[in-house]
Parts: C-alpha cells; structure tokens; sequence
C-alpha cells in the first residue's frame, strides 16, 4: 500500500469550499468540495463519495489541484481532430451556405 498523498497547503478547506460556491462548473465544485473534505481531516473514500467518485480518482485530481491549484480542476476540453477542408474549401464551403441556404425549405 501506498503513502498518503500529500495536499499543498496554501488553501484552507474554507477558501475551497467558497470557490466551490464561485464557480459555474458543476464538476469543479464537487472536486473542490471532497478536497475540502480531506482538508478537514475526512477519509478519502468518504471524501471521494461527497464528490461522487471513487478514491483513484479522488487521488488523480489531487494531483492536479497540487499542480495547478482550484483553477486545475476544470475540465480540460481537446480542440478535435484538425479540420479536413483547407482554409479555401471552407470559405467555398461558406459562400455557398449562404448564398444558397441549407435544407429543403431554402
């Protein structure tokens, strides 16, 4: 068995909790809130449950929130697979979206 993870320490469970409260992001907040949770000394498998994951996971994004604070515990979106049409294609593309319309009622 592993050592216990180690959380940095310049956050009180009290600033978690209010950027928990701050943020718009659903998900965002329920990780702020279980590491808030183990700040006040809760298991981390109770922790991971008020967050509704399991304690791996729990452990992933502490790791995270140790690199990159409460702004790291966002979701990260990739931007897709690069576009298959050249910059000409799509502005032709455009010009005839729009002069023509789409769809059966255009």
């Amino acid at each position: 068995m592993g050592s216990a993870l180690k959380l940095r320490g310049d956050y009180s469970a009290g600033e978690l909790r209010r950027f928990a409260r701050m943020t718009k992001d659903v998900r965002q907040s329920s990780r702020l809130l279980s590491i808030a949770a183990v700040l006040d000394g809760m298991s981390r498998a109770d922790a991971a449950r008020i967050g509704g994951m399991d304690r791996q996971t729990l452990r992933d994004w502490v790791h995270r929130f140790n690199a990159a604070g409460p702004e790291g515990l966002g979701d990260q979106w990739s931007p897709g697979p690069p576009s298959r049409l050249s910059p000409e294609q799509q502005a032709d593309l455009a010009a005839i979206v729009e002069k023509k319309g789409c769809g059966p009622y255009f």
